[in-house]
């Protein structure tokens, strides 16, 4: 087990093909890690395993299913802390620089990305679980286009980007809940879940 963050540019588990190849697993962590590795081949094995763990971790403390927490991370970055969107958006969790600063956070350090993250989208979907249908969906336009169009459009706004920024995140919300031993089952409203979604 790796005690510390082996860094960007270190791989201390270079040739650990099973992460990325082997069969299903029986932990979100490793499902995520599999994931960041086949998305983004510059982050090595190590470091793949420790932006999954604290990407599970985070969502597990805010209430979030892992798969679909990572998957919305995948999307915004592919795990990419030095990632700089032509809007001017920062980091793994792709933070305008006026967000992360009323979070208090550095939108280029992974970790406390992930966690302001995790916090902001939980927000989101208790705040729409009792309004919409299906609050992961409202949560992710919101995540993308705003709290104020979600309310301006009384749900997800009509704009072809946020809706394919979802429909890719739930295509990849479903394959890395593919890659573990319980099989995700998809639900009345689309949403892929495993055992461990809410």
């Amino acid at each position: 087990m790796l005690v510390s963050d082996p860094g960007a540019a270190t791989d201390a588990l270079k040739g650990a093909v099973p992460i990325r190849d082997g069969g299903r697993v029986a932990q979100p962590a490793l499902a995520i890690a599999r994931a960041v590795l086949r998305t983004n081949p510059k982050i090595g094995a190590a470091r793949s395993l420790f932006l999954a763990d604290a990407t599970a971790q985070s969502a597990q403390s805010d209430g979030l299913p892992p798969e679909f927490f990572a998957a919305t991370l995948l999307q915004e970055s592919a795990y990419d802390a030095a990632a700089i969107s032509s809007a001017g958006a920062i980091g793994i969790a792709q933070f305008m620089p006026e967000t992360a600063q009323g979070l208090g956070i550095d939108p280029q350090d992974p970790f406390a990305a992930i966690t302001a993250a995790a916090a902001l989208l939980s927000g989101y979907v208790h705040a729409y679980r009792r309004r919409y249908a299906d609050a992961y969906f409202a949560a992710l336009a919101a995540y993308n286009a705003g709290p104020l169009a979600v309310a301006h459009y009384d749900g997800v706004p009509p704009y072809a980007e946020t809706r394919e920024y979802i429909a890719l995140i739930y295509g990849r919300w479903a394959r890395i809940a593919s890659y573990e031993t319980v099989p995700a089952v998809v639900s009345r409203n689309g949403s892929p879940r495993g055992a461990r979604s809410p």
